[in-house]
């Protein structure tokens, strides 16, 4: 292994080169497709067109697990528990810390769920390819609207639940996995302080989007899994540290849970009792989140051999 013999900024700057070759191959692979969906008059085509794609970002996926591997020293303690049903829909929600999270929750569930689907913000879009491919695989895109602006215009609460719906809609014809970092944006210690966080180690989750996604999947979804990311500490940003093979044993946790009989029949934007009820359901997850990351790190470093890791034989 590469890691074992080479300084951790080469082996950095080696996966990012990697990654990035990865990215532009499977793209020239994935760009027809995209286009054909893009001319489609009937929503049967696009539907076609966006399952070759989502063949091909499989493939992207599985190629960076293999590349991950040789260049890093992937030691990661995974623990799921429970069977996961890649022909069933499900909700996902997690901490949010670095755009590692992405790249690792797709590696962790790769063969386990169907391909996830991310809530971005808007601005993203316009990222050289990722951004199209996002936009290709009906990744919804958020305008998170600051509070002056909503404050000044009501009507923009709106508008990304209208997004959310709008997507949903779309995902009730092929198995979807969604995610929802409830924190809506990445943790940092500024972040914590300025917004008065409750948590000692996550920052307030926001419910709307998450509500909206329960209310328009319905009884279609199959539960929530509830993600814990416990990364190591680090005097890097997260993602070169990840990049580096200084995330070698990093923790992730998944537990799948139902989701109650009145959470999915209420109704978040008209009932004000429902929407306080609701708030609390989540913020019960954040409670449990928070307290588990507290053990997690103080726990040391973990004992990967004695659960199951992401170097199992899955295709």
């Amino acid at each position: 292994m590469l890691s074992l013999v080479v300084p951790r900024a080469i082996i950095g700057a080696l996966t990012f080169i990697a990654l990035s070759l990865s990215l532009v191959v499977h793209f020239l692979a994935f760009l027809p497709f995209a286009l054909l969906k893009l001319v489609s008059p009937w929503q049967a085509g696009r539907d076609f067109w966006t399952r070759l794609m989502v063949a091909i970002a499989w493939q992207f996926i599985r190629t960076n697990a293999v590349l991950l591997r040789l260049l890093t020293p992937v030691r990661w303690d995974i623990r799921l528990d429970a069977a996961l049903d890649p022909a069933r829909n499900y909700l996902l929600i997690s901490n949010h810390q670095s755009w590692a999270d992405i790249v690792l929750l797709f590696d962790v569930l790769r063969g386990r769920v169907p391909w996830l689907r991310y809530f971005l913000k808007k601005q993203l879009i316009w990222v050289p390819i990722i951004g199209f491919v996002c936009w290709a695989l009906d990744f919804p895109f958020m305008a998170r609207h600051s509070r002056e602006a909503i404050a000044r215009n009501p009507e923009l609460a709106k508008e990304d639940l209208e997004t959310t719906r709008r997507a949903c809609e779309r995902f009730r014809n092929v198995p979807v996995t969604i995610v929802n970092f409830a924190e809506g944006t990445r943790f940092t210690p500024a972040k914590h302080a300025e917004k008065q966080s409750p948590y000692e180690n996550l920052l307030p989750p926001k419910s709307g989007g998450l509500a909206f996604a329960i209310s328009a999947m319905g009884h279609e979804v199959a539960g929530l899994i509830d993600v814990t990311i416990a990364y190591r500490p680090t005097r890097h940003s997260l993602l070169w540290s990840f990049a580096s093979g200084e995330q070698a044993e990093l923790v992730v946790e998944a537990r799948l849970h139902d989701i109650p009989d009145d959470i999915l029949a209420g109704d978040y934007q008209n009932d004000p009792a429902f929407r306080a009820r609701f708030q609390q359901w989540v913020a019960g997850f954040w409670r449990a989140k928070d307290e588990r990351l507290r053990e997690l790190r103080s726990e040391g470093a973990p004992a990967p051999a004695a659960t199951l890791h992401s170097g199992d034989s899955r295709s």
